[in-house]
């Protein structure tokens, strides 16, 4: 059982106690989300925000550089368990942010809305992966009981889709529509770089691509890829051919390792972040603002050693690589975009520079400087 917050039914109430008349309407909006609800409030009163995701701060940091995190008083622990370099980061920029409460996930048993309601939440952003869950487990009806308002975005199931639109909602949700749209420019830029080319790519001339969701995550086990969404669709826009794509349908599946050696791809692509501190066996690449490339080499090699894998084109040849995990959730991922088309064709783009505009980004988006390894190409 739960208690009710009557923290909404005092807003309504302060003004009229203080003599002042309650234009309601004039200070809501609607917003539709990606999960296409329609959602009203008003911006001026998201004080208290709760995440579903702690990872969703890659987004935040965009909207907000001076303070991205000042009004998150919750949120599931996954950043500082699955990329503990850039809360490391975060941490020394902004360090109240020790103080967000850690909530656990939003769809276990032992959730506690109680917490949520003593928090005082005002909006609880959600990925829209979880959607299912989030209604199969009540969790958006007794949301909507407390009086918190609930949005979704998405940056994983279908990134190039919905991205903008994601970014433009959180902007006139949060009342942060000038930083959105600036950075909105910026992406579309960025993403348009790298299609101009691409579409010039017969389908005849373009690469198969294997992409291998969380390489070494559990060292004894293999392989898990991506279908037609997140990482997969950019191996696509990048004018490679996902290799998952033609397997099977959804966001991910788990791959029989013949099949790879069988079908022998001309890329292959693993993705890795530093895992280490909540799996200490990991076998990944531990990708991150505080690798090195020494350690990045060390791992990807033990990857490219496993049994039969030498025996790979895409090994033989030195196209293995692998890049940052985390790209996969979250508006950065342009930066994979252009790093996996620059590996695709690298005399097509020469020109372009992925490390120089991840810089840039940073610079001029984000309020904590880059460092560390995020992406590396097997070497002799």
């Amino acid at each position: 059982m739960f208690s009710f917050n009557l923290a909404p039914v005092k807003k309504l109430l302060l003004p009229v106690a203080l003599g002042l008349s309650c234009s309601l309407a004039a200070e809501t909006i609607v917003v539709t989300d990606i999960a296409g609800r329609q959602v009203s409030l008003d911006p001026e009163k998201i004080n208290n925000i709760v995440l579903g995701e702690g990872r969703l701060t890659y987004t935040l940091a965009l909207l907000d550089k001076e303070n991205p995190l000042s009004r998150v008083v919750g949120w599931k622990d996954d950043l500082i368990k699955y990329d503990p370099d850039a809360y490391r980061k975060y941490l020394q920029a902004f360090p109240e942010i020790k103080d967000i409460e850690n909530l656990g996930s939003p769809y276990a048993g032992d959730y506690s809305l109680e917490k949520i309601i003593t928090l005082d939440t005002d909006l609880f952003i959600l990925n829209l992966g979880n959607l299912l869950k989030a209604q199969e487990s009540g969790l958006l009806t007794k949301l909507d009981k407390a009086g918190i308002k609930v949005i979704f975005v998405d940056f994983r199931q279908r990134p190039t889709q919905n991205t903008i639109p994601s970014l433009l909602m959180l902007g006139k949700v949060l009342n942060r529509q000038k930083a959105a749209n600036t950075f909105v420019d910026y992406y579309v830029t960025q993403m348009r770089a790298v299609r101009s080319v691409v579409l010039q790519k017969k389908l005849a001339d373009r690469p198969l691509v294997f992409i291998e969701r969380a390489a070494g995550f559990h060292p004894d086990k293999c392989c898990s890829t991506f279908g037609a969404a997140n990482l997969g669709r950019l191996v696509d826009e990048a004018g490679g051919i996902n290799w998952g794509s033609r397997k099977f349908p959804g966001f991910s599946g788990k791959v029989n390792p013949e099949s790879i050696f069988t079908d022998d791809p001309d890329f292959i692509i693993g993705t890795g972040a530093n895992w280490a501190e909540a799996r200490p066996n990991t076998a990944a690449v531990l990708f991150g603002y505080e690798a090195t490339q020494e350690e990045a080499q060390k791992r990807l090699k033990a990857l490219a050693d496993r049994k039969g894998w030498p025996e790979l084109k895409a090994v033989k040849e030195q196209n293995f690589y692998s890049i940052y995990h985390q790209f996969y959730n979250s508006p950065y991922h342009f930066i994979a975009l252009q790093t996996f088309a620059k590996w695709f064709y690298p005399q097509d783009f020469k020109e372009l520079d992925p490390q120089a505009n991840f810089t840039e980004l940073h610079d001029k988006f984000l309020p904590i400087e880059l460092s560390g390894v995020f992406w590396q190409k097997l070497q002799k």
